[in-house]
Parts: structure tokens; C-alpha cells; sequence
């Protein structure tokens, strides 16, 4: 069975987290929810809480990770926190170095940038951290809705969640499930 790992950090974008975490378990992936700050229980920035099944403290070493894709949700001051991280970034870090699925929607690629992932790279994210992201050596960044560029996955908006969810679907639990879970859910996919 595939499994995920999303961090939620305080100021996470609801949309981006939930949607990514309820359709990957509709797929049959099993989803970790780690809070990275001392509290499970973890306030998006529309002031819906969260409980995180675990503590990034109480998670192995990154090198002893085991999960197939990890997810960064978006929003603000959640993105911040993700970014300034030195854990997060420890583990997205080694999840690309390895080879892994890492995924992040909406501003959070800036916390993939803090971390030196995007050089070389094509991807998205929310328009209004485009700029500070441009600065990416030899990276190309598109306006598309989900760009996929190898194991990196990233995506726009709230408003993207869902085919950002399906894409990871596709990846981890093939394209005929994905097919099956938008079918079930009423959303058009390309």
C-alpha cells in the first residue's frame, strides 16, 4: 500500500490539505498528517483546526522514511513555517534525493525553493509568489492549474486542489483509479 505523508503547519490553506488528504484515502493510500509545530491540533487560516495524527518530532529520521509522496499545503502563515522549517526541509530534501514523489500547492513551493528544489525544474504555484520564485536557476515556471516534472508535483490554488489531489492519485494508485474517484466525485480531469 502507498503512503503519504502532509504536513500541516499552523496557517495551512484548508482546501489544499483536506481535499489532497480525504481523495488519496479514497484512492486506498494510507495519509499521515504531521503537525510541525508542539501541538497536534493545528489552526488553517480560516480558523478550521485540525488534529495531525503525529508530531514532526515524533517522526523517524527522514533517512528512515518510508513514505512514497509528501505533501506541502499552501496558505499563509502556513507556507512561512513550512519554509523556515529546518525538519521540513531536512525531509523534502531527502524525499527528492531519493527519489520520491514531493508535492506542494498554492505558495508552498517557496518552501521547495528554501530548500533548493526548483532549480532546473518546471513548475507552478499561487501568482502571487510567482515573482519570488522566478529566480529559480534554469527553471521554467508555467501558469498551468498541476505541473508534474518528474517527482516534483506542484500546483496553484484551492481552486486546483482537487485535480492536484487526482494527479496524485494517478501517480500513486494508477490512472484508472483516479479516473474512477472523479467520475465518483463529479470532477472533470484532462
Amino acid at each position: 500500500m502507498k503512503s503519504t505523508l502532509v504536513f500541516l503547519a499552523q496557517g495551512f490553506e484548508e482546501m489544499e490539505a483536506i481535499i489532497v488528504i480525504d481523495v488519496l484515502r479514497r484512492a486506498g493510500v494510507t495519509v499521515t498528517t504531521v503537525a510541525t509545530g508542539l501541538e497536534r491540533l493545528v489552526t488553517g487560516s480560516h480558523n478550521l483546526t485540525l488534529l495531525a495524527d503525529k508530531l514532526l518530532s515524533e517522526l523517524h529520521q527522514p533517512a528512515s522514511n518510508h513514505f512514497d509522496l509528501v505533501v506541502l499545503p499552501g496558505g499563509q502563515p502556513g507556507t512561512n513555517h513550512l519554509r523556515d522549517h529546518p525538519q521540513v526541509k531536512a525531509w523534502v530534501t531527502h524525499q527528492a534525493q531519493a527519489g520520491k514523489l514531493v508535492a506542494a500547492i498554492c505558495a508552498a513551493p517557496l518552501a521547495l525553493a528554501a530548500a533548493g528544489l526548483l532549480p532546473g525544474k518546471t513548475f507552478t504555484s499561487h501568482p502571487s509568489v510567482r515573482a519570488s520564485l522566478q529566480s529559480q536557476p534554469d527553471s521554467t515556471y508555467l501558469e498551468q492549474r498541476v505541473v508534474v516534472d518528474g517527482n516534483l508535483i506542484t500546483s496553484r490554488s484551492p481552486g486546483t486542489a482537487f485535480e492536484f489531489a487526482l494527479i496524485l492519485t494517478e501517480l500513486l494508485a494508477g490512472k484508472e483509479k483516479a479516473s474512477e474517484l472523479a467520475e465518483a466525485m463529479l470532477v472533470q480531469i484532462n
